[in-house]
């Protein structure tokens, strides 16, 4: 196993290196640069024209690594792997039109957030069908650190669970907002199911060769998205990621593991919540300069430090690692005798 998860994530990592190493050139030259919205940070305008739709690095590598190194698993007759790549390739497409309606339209604004919402809650809840009739999850609720399953009536559990994917790919999108943030927060993120897979044996075998692959190729997208960024993943990237690690709780059967694991999106969105409520229900006001809440520590929110963007990216990532090694700390003994 210890090979395979290696393999994995070492041809990932050089896959997305290389088609990198062309794809972002392309781009440049089709003219695929984002708008930056105007009401974000004035020095993000120089940002203005940065190629988008980096994302496809990533994806090529992941899938070309679940195809190859995990094609041992398919022939075995698991394809967890495949259904995570998928369902996770579905979210991406939905991205991929979202950000082909920002750059047709020249502006920052995509697909309506209502036709977002409904592609995302269907994917959701056909993935979750489908692993059900498969056979990889229960209804039984898994609880970390009590290491404690509760049973719950499959529709409530359907309905939990397409509001935990919605919210996890749409938490993800939010992260996407600095130079290497979604990429550097996730990475511990795949880290955590790479072991996980480690942990629990050769059952797990296909979506550690997922996560290793994912963790290898935001490792190789990093060396174009990190600051100053030459390419931004887009939606096309951030909703396939958000996508990815939603599917890996749930084909792990172990969903409500996000809640620690996914620490980072949590805060992020958070912010975005509470500071569009405070707002309208104060006519004006705010609790944050700027939300979500990377952009508020960017204008020297609370201590007065403006943190630049290689400061915001080594925190949320070591923020995100210690909430990793928390989560695998509450699923250790979930097989143990």
């Amino acid at each position: 196993m210890t090979l395979k998860l290696t393999l994995a994530l070492v041809m990932a990592f050089i896959t997305a290196v290389i088609v990198g190493r062309f794809y972002v050139p392309w781009l440049k030259k089709i003219k695929a640069g984002q708008e930056i919205k105007e009401n974000g940070p004035t020095w993000h305008m120089s940002k203005s024209g940065t190629p988008t739709m980096g994302g496809v690095i990533f994806i090529s590598a992941c899938t070309l690594v679940c195809l190859t190194v995990g094609f041992d698993s398919m022939r075995s007759g698991d394809f967890t792997h495949i259904f995570v790549l998928l369902f996770a390739l579905v979210f991406g497409v939905i991205g991929f039109l979202d950000d082909w309606e920002k750059l047709r339209k020249k502006q920052n604004l995509g697909l309506s957030a209502k036709a977002k919402f409904l592609l995302q809650l269907v994917a959701a809840l056909v993935f979750v069908l489908l692993l059900r009739k498969m056979g990889y999850i229960s209804t039984h609720l898994y609880i970390p650190f009590w290491n404690v399953t509760v049973y719950i009536p499959e529709v409530i559990y359907f309905i939990l669970a397409a509001f935990i994917i919605v919210g996890t790919v749409n938490a993800v999108n939010i992260t996407d907002g600095v130079d290497g943030l979604a990429s550097g927060t996730s990475i511990p993120v795949c880290l955590f199911f790479a072991a996980v897979s480690f942990l629990w044996g050769d059952k797990y075998m296909a979506l550690g060769i997922f996560a290793s692959a994912l963790l290898g190729g935001l490792m190789g997208f990093l060396v174009y998205n990190f600051n100053p960024a030459k390419v931004f993943m887009g939606d096309t990237g951030s909703l396939f990621l958000g996508g990815a690690i939603a599917a890996l709780a749930f084909a792990y059967d172990m969903p409500l593991i996000l809640i620690t694991l996914g620490i980072v999106y949590i805060i992020e969105t958070l912010s975005d919540i509470i500071q569009v409520t405070y707002f309208k229900l104060t006519h004006g006001k705010r609790v944050f300069k700027m939300a979500p809440f990377h952009h508020h520590l960017e204008m020297g929110g609370w201590t007065g430090k403006k943190w630049k963007e290689k400061e915001l990216f080594a925190l949320f990532t070591s923020v995100s690692l210690v909430f990793a090694i928390i989560s695998f700390i509450g699923i250790y003994n979930r097989f143990q005798l």
